[in-house]
């Protein structure tokens, strides 16, 4: 293994060790474990058979794998396919297991780009999950549930969602604006205008977003009803603080609902997803932001271009006190009040629209990624959004990916969705999705 599969795999165990119900490690269980997959992987069959017979017995999925192997291949064994299919499905998994790996002479031979290459493979990083995780004992059901559970990588039940990313290089070409909780702008002292605006162009962007299945079927429709949770992150980590500028928080439930098959032959239409959307900066006073929304989206499919058009309709709120959004006092009480209830934002569909489109294109390796956003109401004359994606597989990896974006328009973040910005970032993404 290389160093970074081996620093997953401490790290991994270190982590494991400090969870109370992990606590009881079979050291010579394991060293029984590690001595059969080294035999393994030196082909000394006949050696590695009891030792991975102990381990598969008492539950251990990498000793299936590697027993079914051999009797599948005749390693050390006779061919007995009967026992092949036992254990390869009492190790049914959601992921295919790395079997065969190189030896020592065979990794001294590889170049660093060759070995980090394999790195990118998924079932390289099982093996190393895998291989921390035998220190821990599995003789308990509730440890073999837990255990299954993370060597599958099926935790929970999440999934991805939207795309996520980490860009440590993002440039606008325009210093970002401060936005003071308690001050509007147009109160600002004069120190204050000194330090308006963030001291870089370029900023750190990252975004995690995950979804959870909750039902299928429930309705008789061939549904399913998700939640989602989105998390956008700013971060001016190259000023002097390195402050997090903006995070906008999106929790979502949705459905959706399959067309049927005369539909998708004629249309291309392939299900309709209709749902609650709220998104929040979770700040206060005059840098707060929030809104609701209800949507409804055609997902269509012509060959490799996946198309997502979206309509939403936001939830009404009561706007708050004549003068708020100037910085203005509350007639009611003579004080200025930057924390009344009310509406955050009254004009965000003036810069944000009511609906967008979303495109994505796979050519071979490559996915190239659209989103369109225009407002043609009288309040938003001219004013959209264009958000461009291109990524490509990082040394082959099927969960790692070279990522560049380029925005510009309205409502790249909450806290600037009344300021234009054009923007170009690029690093890393670790999910794709295709509406």
């Amino acid at each position: 293994m290389t160093n970074l599969v081996l620093n997953k795999k401490y790290l991994l165990s270190v982590l494991l060790v400090l969870m109370p119900t992990l606590m009881m490690a079979s050291a010579n269980e394991s060293e029984k474990y590690l001595s059969g997959e080294k035999y393994f992987n030196e082909k000394e069959y006949l050696k590695a058979l009891p030792l991975l017979e102990d381990e598969a017995e008492k539950g251990s999925k990498p000793a299936m794998y590697r027993l079914a192997y051999m009797y599948q291949n005749g390693l050390g064994v006779e061919v007995d396919y009967k026992k092949a299919a036992h254990w390869f499905q009492q190790a049914a998994s959601h992921y295919s297991y790395t079997l065969t790996m190189d030896s020592e002479e065979e990794k001294g031979k590889k170049s660093f780009s060759e070995r980090l290459s394999d790195q990118m493979d998924p079932a390289t990083t099982k093996e190393g999950v895998a291989y921390a995780l035998q220190k821990v004992d599995t003789d308990t059901p509730e440890t073999k549930s837990l255990m299954n559970s993370l060597l599958d990588g099926d935790f929970f039940g999440l999934q991805p969602y939207e795309t996520n990313f980490v860009l440590p290089v993002a440039y606008a070409t325009h210093k970002y604006r401060r936005v003071l909780s308690s001050t509007h702008h147009n109160n600002y002292t004069e120190e204050q205008k000194k330090h308006a605006e963030y001291s870089q162009n370029t900023e750190v962007q990252f975004q995690f977003s995950l979804q959870k299945p909750l039902t299928y079927d429930l309705f008789g429709w061939n549904e399913y009803i998700n939640v989602a949770y989105t998390q956008r992150v700013w971060w001016q980590l190259y000023s002097a603080s390195a402050p997090f500028r903006e995070t906008n928080y999106l929790p979502e439930i949705f459905m959706r609902l399959p067309t049927s098959e005369s539909i998708d032959q004629a249309s291309g239409l392939k299900a309709v997803k209709l749902g609650f959307l709220h998104e929040s900066n979770g700040q206060e006073g005059y840098g707060s932001r929030s809104w609701n929304r209800l949507y409804i989206t055609g997902m269509w499919q012509c060959d490799n271009l996946f198309l997502a058009t979206r309509v939403w309709y936001r939830v009404p709120e009561e706007k708050k006190y004549d003068g708020y959004y100037s910085g203005g006092v509350n007639p009611e009480t003579g004080e200025v009040e930057p924390n009344a209830a009310g509406d955050d934002n009254p004009d965000i569909e003036n810069y944000l629209g009511y609906g967008d489109i979303k495109m994505n294109y796979l050519h071979k390796k490559n996915e190239f990624g659209a989103l369109l956003r225009y407002n043609f109401g009288s309040g938003g004359k001219n004013r959209g959004a264009v958000d461009l994606h291109w990524s490509y597989p990082f040394f082959n990896s099927e969960n790692t990916f070279w990522y560049v974006k380029f925005f510009s328009g309205y409502g790249e973040s909450l806290i600037d969705y009344d300021r234009s910005v054009t923007k170009t970032a690029f690093g890393f993404s670790f999910s794709r999705g295709l509406f």
